[in-house]
């Protein structure tokens, strides 16, 4: 499974939808999802991947990690996967 359907198919738990429901333009806020979603999605994510994201649920606008988009969140998730697997 590739770090994209991974992570569709984690959003998509969070936001009770299929997988099908979410595409890479889709926003949080077009899937539902508030902040807690967002907060339990990260944790699913960071568990996933063995990552952690530099996201501060506190104050999401100041985070270094981009949640606009699924897209956003995936390049950014992929970016960590390659850091992690470089180190």
């Amino acid at each position: 499974m590739s770090i994209q359907d991974k992570v569709i198919a984690i959003i998509a738990e969070q936001a009770v939808l299929e997988p099908s429901d979410v595409t890479v333009d889709s926003t949080l806020q077009d899937l539902g999802i508030d902040s807690l979603g967002l907060v339990e999605s990260i944790f699913a994510i960071e568990e996933a991947f063995d990552i952690t994201i530099p996201f501060n649920a506190n104050e999401p606008e100041k985070s270094d990690f981009d949640i606009s988009s699924v897209a956003a969140i995936i390049a950014g998730i992929e970016k960590l996967v390659a850091e992690r697997d470089s180190a």
